[in-house]
């Protein structure tokens, strides 16, 4: 594809405009190479679109990055949602949008297919023997990140430690633990809205030169609010979601496994305030506690999976919806792969609709005003409350890697070795998730094997 790329000396000439065709390429190349979970993914858009194409401007990269970091589900895939929408109106953030997923999904079909039909074999069950401990360390620098950078004060220490024993202590379901850290940060914010100022990123203060959509850029007409857009996008995203619903309702009934993880995953996608480390302990109460689609040990698995693979970490609930129509064979015995494919696709479907609409529907709003975002208390409070529900994360994971007969068993060794030295390599070295993940990996293998 031809591609925009500013000359050194030439900061002060604005590119050249950017076709939908030029875009779609580029949309489809970052879906294959968007590895290293939010932080990186949000890296590498900034690295293209501001410093080397100067598609959009840093500030009004920043602003969009704040607005998207104050919605439920993948900041990154909302980023790239939002900007193509910006440059080439609604079908220019689905494109952008889509192309950040759809990599993913089939990546993740086949990868969860030989899975489910290999784990067994020895090199495979070595492979992931040497990943969990791994994740465990990996979600416990999740915790660790996001709690430096969220927990300011005393305020949101507390929220952490509350939201902590309450899913941990007494099992208290997520959506409960996100309202009430809600509430609480609706009447912080009044009393003491110092504690509950959102950080979120700092203005920006280099400038990589000219951008096609600059600081000083009117926002173009359809980029500006009209409640007649407004209510037209309400009334598609309905259909889009009331349809194939409809459909699965009148197939397979209300209590059939793909349309309860349909209606499941429309939940969990307006949970994942956060991104998908806060969103995961909600998946695992409900697919493995409450519907029993798969096992802790698959869950694990299936993290693990999400994380070397390209696009949004919450592209696990593929694995999720693929395991659980494979065993449940919600197609009959005969066409399991292609019951595990189907549902990996409606659960992604349910789980981004809500994304796109959040942009194309609040995207007018936040280009009314590039100021600083306003009512971010109760979202602050949210995210304090993410890490506390992380670290119970990371406390389940370990536990079920390091003591897998239980606490009446005898310690892991060789698990909580491998777990200790990815840690290390995480805190200390600041190695690469997909780094940590091979070299655990390949570590799990030699010991299994030697077994």
């Amino acid at each position: 594809m031809s591609e925009v790329q500013p000359l050194a000396g030439d900061d002060d000439v604005r590119p050249q405009s950017v076709s939908l065709r030029e875009a779609f390429w580029f949309w489809l190349k970052l879906g294959f190479i968007s590895f290293g979970g939010p932080a990186g993914q949000i890296s590498i858009m900034h690295q293209e679109l501001v410093e080397r194409r100067r598609w959009i401007s840093e500030r009004r990269f920043l602003h969009a990055l704040n607005y998207c970091m104050l919605l439920p589900g993948p900041e990154a895939q909302q980023l790239a949602t939002y900007i193509g929408w910006l440059m080439h109106r609604s079908w220019g953030g689905i494109v952008a949008g889509a192309l950040f997923v759809l990599p993913s999904l089939f990546i993740l079909i086949f990868l969860s297919w030989l899975y489910i039909a290999f784990g067994e074999v020895p090199v495979v069950a070595g492979l992931f023997y040497g990943i969990k401990p791994a994740v465990t360390a990996i979600v416990v620098q999740a915790a660790h990140r996001i709690g430096s950078r969220a927990l300011k004060n005393n305020w949101l220490w507390t929220i952490a430690a509350a939201s902590f024993t309450a899913i941990f202590a007494f099992n208290l379901p997520f959506p409960l633990i996100v309202l009430g850290a809600a509430v609480i940060g609706y009447f912080g914010g009044r009393m003491a809205p110092e504690k509950f100022r959102a950080g979120g990123h700092s203005a920006a203060k280099k400038s990589f030169g000219a951008a096609l959509i600059d600081d000083d850029t009117p926002t173009p007409a359809h980029a500006r609010f009209s409640w007649t857009k407004l209510a037209m996008l309400a009334v598609i995203g309905a259909a889009l979601w009331a349809l194939p619903m409809g459909v699965l309702t009148a197939l397979f009934g209300w209590q059939g496994t793909l349309t309860q993880m349909s209606w499941f995953f429309t939940k969990a996608a307006l949970l994942t305030f956060g991104g998908a480390y806060a969103v995961l302990p909600y998946v695992y109460q409900g697919a493995v506690g409450h519907y029993g689609w798969l096992t802790p040990t698959q869950m694990i698995d299936g993290l693990a999976l999400g994380e070397t693979t390209p696009g949004p970490l919450i592209m696990v609930v593929a694995f999720v919806g693929f395991v659980g129509a494979y065993v449940t064979q919600v197609f009959g015995a005969d066409q399991v792969f292609l019951a595990g494919a189907v549902a990996a696709a409606l659960v992604t479907w349910f789980t981004f609709l809500p994304s796109f609409l959040f942009i194309l529907a609040g995207g007018p709003l936040v280009e009314s005003t590039h100021d600083e975002l306003k009512f971010t208390a109760p979202l602050t409070a949210i995210t304090a409350a993410v890490v506390g529900v992380i670290l119970n994360l990371a406390c389940f994971f370990g536990y079920h890697v390091l003591w897998p007969q239980g606490f009446s068993g005898s310690l892991d060794w060789p698990s909580a070795l491998i777990a200790l030295a990815a840690a290390i390599a995480l805190f200390r070295f600041k190695l690469g998730v997909i780094q940590v993940l091979l070299g655990c990996a390949l570590v799990g293998l030699v010991v299994h094997l030697l077994r």
